[in-house]
């Protein structure tokens, strides 16, 4: 009978799916089957766990086959994060004229993404100390204690590892190992290694033009077929939500959420007011953030469903060059940074709110100079967390550990650590986005037109 149920879960997805692919055909617009695939995942995954409950076993087979269609889309988008960074990097600075301008986008992408998590990490302590969070109020169940003990294992791991060897780590000693994804940073680590390569080709011009010109030729090719690779994938976003969320929804217990709700509740008002921040910081930089979160939207709200801001660089370059008008050299340098550095989510308020809430557990007394240190940890910490799930997890390690604070009560958030990361991916995104917009309005490489006109048929047509 158990078998019976698990196929019959299986077929309302496939016809769900059918439904979407029925919508497409129709022609109906990217944004509309992306949100109708929202929808239909919440639904789906609330009345199977209703009938079923988030840990029956109904529930674990039929998201095993759930996870081929949302955790096989995110494989495919991270298969071709590294192809697409790499040729658009290079291809970018080929065509910048100039070091110059490529070490000042450089460095107004970087600030943007640091002082956006300093605010982060601000935000978050208010919320915190807002809601009264306190960790003694927090009762330890046995998983609760499993995931402490984890942490404190993987304490080593970051204890003792200073600024300037945390930046080292950054310079890849083996690009081809990076490529791989085989370090937390190997993204920035590609990202410098193909800034290298781009230099090189102009520098490259001055010395043998024709061999430049060839190199140009190869590069340009291989990213026309790259870009059409990711055309390909992102037509299958509305099919990856459904599952995504679907899964999500089936398999979130409502008793831990109901027990961490404060938490939940106080997590979501600080992220939210971070959204809030970066649409006045927009603002600030003359542009219309109205027009901002309608273009940005679909993109968001895939980070909210994958929890991982590193899959989502596809579609986070995408929006930017096409829809908010950045140029190629921006939109990538800030994803891919915005991937590993400043997450004003996962490396700004969570952190801070683990901070501020086992603080008084551990005897620590929170007074003014202990919230500007934290701040500062904060900020400097957040360079080189890993943009998958676990992120939130190695910045809060380093943190705590700095701050002298016990890590293993962090493992109090288990059961809502799932619904808190979504909502933190998306913030992480979103932050890269800005800057890459804030970037290209200082720099000159954004075209405000493009940013202030309705997204364009030819776009729809193809992801259609």
């Amino acid at each position: 009978m158990e078998t019976f149920f698990v196929i019959l879960n299986i077929a309302v997805l496939a016809g769900l799916a059918v439904l979407l692919y029925v919508m497409q055909k129709r022609h109906v617009s990217f944004s509309k089957r992306v949100f109708t695939a929202l929808g239909l995942g919440i639904v789906l995954g609330a009345i199977l766990q209703w009938i079923y409950t988030a840990d029956s076993e109904v529930i674990s087979k039929s998201m095993d086959w759930y996870s081929l269609l949302g955790s096989g889309y995110v494989h495919l988008l991270q298969m071709i994060v590294i192809p697409l960074v790499m040729v658009s990097i290079i291809t970018a600075i080929m065509n910048i004229k100039g070091g110059k301008k490529l070490g000042k986008i450089s460095v107004s992408i970087l600030l943007t993404l640091v002082l956006t998590t300093a605010i982060a990490a601000a935000v978050g302590i208010s919320s915190a100390l807002a809601f009264g969070l306190n960790a003694e109020d927090l009762q330890l169940g046995e998983a609760e204690q499993a995931r402490g003990e984890s942490l404190e294992s993987r304490l080593g791991d970051v204890e003792g590892v200073s600024l300037p060897q945390q930046i080292l780590s950054f310079i890849p000693t083996n690009p081809f190992e990076d490529m791989t994804g085989a370090r937390p940073s190997s993204t920035l680590a590609v990202v410098i290694f193909s800034a290298f390569i781009g230099v090189a080709v102009l520098g490259l011009d001055r010395k043998n033009a024709q061999q430049a010109e060839t190199f140009r030729g190869i590069v340009n090719a291989v990213h026309g077929v790259v870009m059409r690779i990711v055309t390909l994938i992102l037509r299958l976003t509305p099919y990856g939500i459904l599952a995504l969320i679907a899964k999500m929804v089936a398999t979130t217990k409502p008793e831990g959420i109901l027990r961490l709700g404060e938490f939940v509740i106080a997590s979501y008002v600080a992220l939210i007011v971070m959204f809030v921040i970066h649409l006045v910081i927009l603002v600030l930089f003359g542009f219309n953030p109205v027009t901002y979160a309608k273009k940005a939207l679909s993109t968001l709200v895939f980070a909210f469903t994958s929890r991982s801001s590193a899959a989502t660089i596809p579609l986070n370059i995408e929006t930017q060059t096409k829809k908010l008008g950045v140029s190629e050299g921006v939109a990538n340098l800030s994803a891919s940074f915005g991937a590993t550095i400043g997450q004003n989510g996962c490396a700004g308020i969570y952190p801070a709110m683990l901070a501020i809430m086992i603080a008084p557990a551990a005897g620590v007394e929170i007074n003014f100079s202990f919230i500007l240190t934290l701040i500062a940890v904060v900020a400097i910490s957040s360079f080189g967390v890993a943009g998958v799930g676990g992120g939130a997890t190695f910045a809060a390690l380093i943190v705590l550990s700095t701050m002298n604070l016990p890590v293993a009560l962090a493992g109090l958030l288990i059961a809502v650590e799932p619904l808190i990361d979504m909502g933190r991916t998306a913030l992480n995104v979103n932050d890269s986005m800005v800057a890459g917009v804030v970037t290209g309005k200082v720099t000159g490489e954004i075209d405000k037109n493009v940013y202030d006109s309705p997204e364009t048929p030819e776009l729809e047509a193809a992801r259609a």
